[in-house]
């Protein structure tokens, strides 16, 4: 039986892995940016609708929208870290791929994040508004909801780093 891959010594090096590196920066920000502000957008129709009726609970009703806003930081900080990686001359494919994959593990594990805070967040503002023991529940749950977001990160934060930087030929 005759052998269909082989493995060579040289990384193999390609323009293209530059695309990809980038490309995974920006979904990491672009699409966890976009979870963030999903959260927040449906956490303040929440403190909207409860703060004509108990204004006393809107500080209090911020919770979920700052949960939601740290949903964007996650994607931040693995777009930096992406890009900072990104170098000429030495950046296989193999990083690429993986950097784009951290991107969109952080990124789409960030829009998960954002939607649940969001949802959770906006139902969950009005009724502890009106029953105070509703609060803590709220933010258990929020918590869940967030912990999908650091899922997100902390893979994302391995995937980048895979892949060692390697001298690519003067030809890519």
């Amino acid at each position: 039986m005759e052998e269909i891959f082989t493995l060579t010594a040289e990384p193999e090096c390609s323009v293209s892995s530059y695309f990809y590196g980038y490309f995974g920066c920006a979904c990491a920000l672009v699409l966890s940016a976009m979870g963030s502000a999903y959260g927040i957008a449906r956490c303040g129709v929440g403190v909207a609708s409860i703060g004509p009726f108990k204004p006393e609970v809107v500080m209090k009703s911020l919770v979920p929208s700052i949960m939601a806003s740290i949903v964007g930081i996650y994607g931040l900080i693995v777009a930096v870290i992406i890009a900072s990686t990104v170098t000429k001359n030495d950046y296989a494919s193999y990083k690429g791929f993986a950097q784009l994959a951290a991107g969109l593990a952080v990124g789409l594990s960030g829009i998960a994040a954002g939607w649940s805070i969001g949802v959770v967040g906006e139902i969950g503002v009005v009724h502890a508004g009106h029953e105070r023991k509703v609060f803590v529940a709220m933010v258990l749950v929020l918590i869940f909801a967030e912990a999908l977001g650091i899922y997100g990160l902390i893979i994302g934060i391995v995937l980048s780093s895979k892949g060692t930087q390697v001298k690519c030929h003067a030809s890519t």
